[in-house]
């Protein structure tokens, strides 16, 4: 099918936002440009794009049958998806199950670390301060968010929690932590918006610990392309 794109609303380090001729719809392209470090670090992967795409339109449906509203409506093409027009909350949520990344590195916990419960954090969206922790009485104080907006986040996010880990797992995958963004529909009502995919969950294999995610691109692993389409391959493989 065959995208109707109007002007483009904005354009991020991994995806286009255009406007269509329903004000109530955007298409969303995905790009194959990578980043890292709040973009100083730069680079193309092939077919990424596509594979983000894919993942997106066939995790969010599932999510929304599961009881978690998306802005998801359709996909389109290859790396085009039809979606509702939100307005983000620029409060991104991380969900962490297992200590990586620089939750690791801030609070000195090994990497690989099982937590006993899953640790919800939040972080001002600005690339210019490099998405910098933040906790709900900031959110609210700054008027980023309302309390109410805020407990439905959360609400929503462990929600999206406990669907993915037992989903990831019957694939052979841990889900070691994701980030989310949230938006708003015209009515007010809090929905998932952004993607899931490589770009932004941590994914593990269950047997190795081989990491299959953008890690490979941050750290200089190599095998970039094939553990994104790795990943497309499990995800959308029945439960084994």
């Amino acid at each position: 099918m065959t995208a109707s794109r109007g002007e483009l609303k904005y354009e991020g380090k991994a995806k286009r936002v255009y406007a269509t001729a329903n004000p109530a719809e955007y298409v969303v392209e995905y790009k194959d440009d990578a980043t890292a470090f709040n973009g100083v670090k730069k680079a193309q992967i092939g077919g990424k794009g596509a594979i983000n795409n894919a993942i997106t339109a066939h995790l969010f449906p599932q999510l929304e049958a599961a009881g978690v509203p998306t802005h998801f409506i359709e996909l389109l093409s290859p790396t085009e998806q039809r979606v509702r027009a939100v307005t983000i909350i620029p409060v991104e949520v991380i969900v962490r199950n297992v200590a990586a990344g620089s939750f690791s590195k801030r609070l000195s916990v090994e990497e690989g670390t099982e937590l006993s419960r899953p640790v919800v954090e939040y972080c001002y969206k600005s690339d210019a301060l490099g998405d910098p922790l933040i906790n709900t009485d900031t959110a609210v104080a700054l008027g980023w968010a309302t309390p109410e907006q805020l407990s439905r986040i959360r609400e929503l996010a462990l929600s999206v929690q406990a669907f993915l880990v037992p989903y990831f797992a019957a694939r052979g995958v841990k889900l070691i932590d994701f980030k989310l963004e949230f938006g708003t529909l015209a009515d007010g009502t809090v929905v998932l918006a952004d993607e899931i995919s490589p770009d932004t969950c941590r994914f593990w294999d269950a047997q190795t610990n081989e990491k299959m995610d953008k890690d490979r691109f941050r750290r200089d692993l190599g095998g970039v392309e094939d553990a994104y389409a790795e990943m497309l391959r499990r995800v959308t493989a029945p439960a084994s």
